[in-house]
C-alpha cells in the first residue's frame, strides 16, 4: 500500500480547555479594541451612541428589559404602570450611556476626566478627622467609575475590587490612576481594607451587589423588598471607628458632564444587630437611587437570592404585560 493511499488521519482535537481559553483571550482582545475605539469619540458622542443603543434595548423584549421593569415595579410601587414602563426606558438609554462612556473614562487623562465634574454636594462629608478612616460607599448609580477616580484623587484609597473575566488589567490600571490600592474581594482583602483605615485612609466599596457567600450576609429590606445584604460594611466600621459616607456621580442632562453628590450613612450602621446594619446600609442606597432613579441598575437581578419558601422574580415571559402581573402576584404572597 503507497503512502498516498493511506487514509488521512483527522486532526487531533484542540482539548477543550484550551479552546476556552483560546476564546477568553479573542474575547477580551475584542472588548479592549471596542473600548480604545470608544474613548476616541468625545464624550457628547459617546452618551448619544449609548443612548441609542439603550433605546433599541427597550423596545423589543429581553431579559435586562424585562428584569428592568420587575425592579422598578416592586421598588417604587407608587408609580403607575405607565410611569414605571417611562422609568424603565429612560433608565435603559442611561445604562447605555454609563457603558458607553466607561472607555472615555478609563482612558482619556486624568485632568480631563476629571474635569468633568461640574459640582460637588456634600462634599464636607469625605473629610477625615481625628485621624480616622472613612468608608465610601458608590452604589451602581451614574458613573461609578468616575465616583472611584474621585475618590482616589482625595487622598491614599483601599478600593474593594472583584476581578473580571474580561478587560481586567484595564480596569485594574483605571482605577489605579489617582493613586488607589485594588484590594480583591477575598480574606486577604479585606485585610487590605482594615489596614487602610487604621492608617486613616479611604477606602471604597461598592454595595448593592448581592453577596455570593451565605457568610457575612443577611436579609434586609430594599424598598420593602427583602434583598441579600453585605455586613462587611457593619464589620469595618465596627471594627475601625470609621464613618461612612455614600458616593455617588450623577450623570447631567444639559451639560456635558457629572454632579457628585455625598450623603453621609444612617445611623445603625454599625449596630452590634446585624439586621439593623444591614437595614441602614440598605436605606442609604435607597436615598441615592431617588435622587436620580433612572440612572440606577435597575437591569441588574438585585433579588435574585429569596427568603426560602419565597417566588422567584426574574421567570417568565419577557414582556411587559406578564411582567407587570407577575409583580402583582409576588405582592399577593
Amino acid at each position: 500500500m503507497t503512502k498516498s493511499s493511506l487514509p488521512k488521519q483527522p486532526a487531533p482535537k484542540r482539548p477543550a480547555k484550551d479552546r476556552r481559553a483560546l476564546g477568553l483571550v479573542l474575547k477580551d482582545g475584542l472588548a479592549h479594541l471596542v473600548v480604545h475605539l470608544i474613548s476616541r469619540l468625545p464624550l457628547s458622542m459617546n452618551h448619544r451612541l449609548g443612548a441609542a443603543v439603550g433605546a433599541l434595548v427597550a423596545r423589543w423584549p429581553n431579559r435586562q428589559r424585562r428584569n428592568a421593569l420587575l425592579n422598578i415595579a416592586l421598588c417604587l410601587p407608587h408609580l403607575s404602570e405607565r410611569e414605571q414602563i417611562r422609568l424603565r426606558d429612560r433608565n435603559l438609554r442611561e445604562f447605555g450611556k454609563t457603558y458607553a462612556e466607561i472607555g472615555y473614562l478609563w482612558l482619556r487623562p486624568v485632568e480631563q476626566v476629571l474635569g468633568l465634574i461640574k459640582e460637588v454636594r456634600g462634599g464636607e462629608w469625605l473629610r477625615r478627622e481625628n485621624g480616622k478612616g472613612l468608608i465610601v460607599l458608590s452604589p451602581h448609580i451614574g458613573a461609578w467609575e468616575l465616583a472611584g477616580l474621585y475618590l482616589a484623587a482625595q487622598g491614599p484609597t483601599a478600593i474593594f475590587y472583584k476581578p473580571q473575566r474580561y478587560l481586567d488589567d484595564l480596569i485594574r490600571d483605571s482605577r489605579a490612576r489617582t493613586g488607589g490600592e485594588l484590594a480583591p474581594i477575598t480574606p486577604k482583602g479585606i485585610r487590605v481594607l482594615i489596614q487602610a483605615l487604621e492608617r486613616g485612609e479611604f477606602v471604597g466599596i461598592l454595595p448593592d451587589q448581592e453577596p455570593k457567600a451565605d457568610k457575612g450576609a443577611v436579609f434586609a429590606p430594599f424598598f420593602g423588598e427583602p434583598a441579600f445584604t453585605m455586613l462587611l460594611v457593619n464589620r469595618l466600621a465596627k471594627r475601625t471607628g470609621a464613618p461612612v459616607v455614600f458616593l455617588f456621580a450623577e450623570r447631567l442632562r444639559d451639560v456635558c458632564g457629572f454632579r457628585l453628590h455625598c450623603i453621609p450613612a444612617p445611623e445603625g450602621i454599625a449596630s452590634d444587630d446585624d439586621a439593623i446594619a444591614a437595614r441602614a446600609l440598605n436605606e442609604g442606597i435607597e436615598r441615592c437611587v431617588l435622587t436620580c432613579p433612572e440612572q440606577y441598575l435597575w437591569p441588574y437581578k438585585r433579588f435574585r437570592r429569596r427568603p426560602e419558601g419565597s417566588l422567584k422574580i426574574y421567570t417568565g415571559p419577557l414582556d411587559d404585560a406578564h411582567a407587570l402581573r407577575h409583580v402583582g402576584r409576588l405582592r399577593e404572597g
